[in-house]
């Protein structure tokens, strides 16, 4: 089984409401099953994307957006959500979330054509560059990149757009 990053959209009263639910439940379940409509599976991107915004240049702001839209913040409690037998990832590290004003900052910040104008237009040389494996990704890296990238960055200008906030884990 692959443990890929997953990240949901949801209204602050969902994330309310199962909080509530894990808190009445003897056993702790949030009753977590957020609309797949409102879900992405970004895959093992989140490495490739970081380090191809290292590679590329892109300015501290827009690196920490970057950062921020697969990495998540701590700030929101969602311990929750982490409890044994109900935990919604428990094979990475604690799930997190940004707010719905951080979810309108990132989308407002990323910016992909920056990013791959830094990439070499022959898929084993940006692999090479990228590393992580990336040399070997089938139909190559900069297909791969800019499918996830676009789905991300869609994914939080819907957010934004619907002052929905952003979890994420690894499942």
């Amino acid at each position: 089984m692959a443990v890929t990053q997953q990240l949901a959209r949801i209204p602050v009263e969902y994330l309310a409401a199962c909080r509530q639910s894990a808190s009445a439940s003897p056993d702790g379940d949030p009753h977590w099953d957020p609309p797949a409509s409102d879900m992405l599976d970004l895959d093992w991107a989140p490495a490739l994307l970081a380090r191809l915004g290292e590679v590329s240049g892109l300015d501290e702001v827009r690196l920490d957006a970057l950062r921020q839209a697969t990495d998540g913040d701590t700030a929101v409690d969602l311990g929750f959500l982490n409890t044994h037998a109900h935990a919604i990832g428990p094979f990475g590290p604690a799930p997190t979330a940004l707010s719905s004003a951080q979810a309108a900052r990132v989308s407002e910040l990323l910016d992909m054509h920056s990013l791959l104008a830094a990439l070499p237009t022959d898929d084993h040389d940006a692999g090479y560059l990228i590393g992580h494996g990336a040399d070997h990704i089938i139909g190559g890296p900069r297909e791969y990149l800019l499918k996830h990238f676009n789905a991300l960055r869609g994914f939080y200008i819907d957010a934004a757009e619907r002052h929905l906030l952003v979890v994420l884990w690894w499942d």
